[in-house]
């Protein structure tokens, strides 16, 4: 089953990533093997993920939300998603 995460490591940021095997790919980033952002940020802990039918549909949503800000990204966590029109904004000054 394909997924697309978000882990929160130590530092309070977010990983974004994409995977067949959640599981296999969560102990990978505890042990330090996942990725070279997360493994200077250990411990990490799984906060949110959705299923996917298809790989390509789960590696689009994480490149969409790997673009969104920490804000954002915490109100899906959370599962406030009427936030995420407002957060998608950007706001201008003059």
């Amino acid at each position: 089953m394909p997924y697309m995460y978000i882990l929160q490591c130590r530092d309070h940021s977010f990983y974004t990533g994409s995977t067949i095997d959640l599981d296999r790919r969560f102990e990978q980033h505890q042990s330090g093997f996942g990725a070279n952002y997360t493994k200077t940020r250990l411990p990490v802990s799984l906060v949110y993920w959705e299923e996917y039918d298809r790989v390509d549909d789960a590696f689009y949503r994480e490149k969409q939300v790997q673009n969104w800000s920490q804000k954002k990204k915490k109100a899906l966590i959370d599962g406030e998603f009427d936030q995420l029109p407002t957060l998608a904004k950007k706001t201008w000054k003059k």
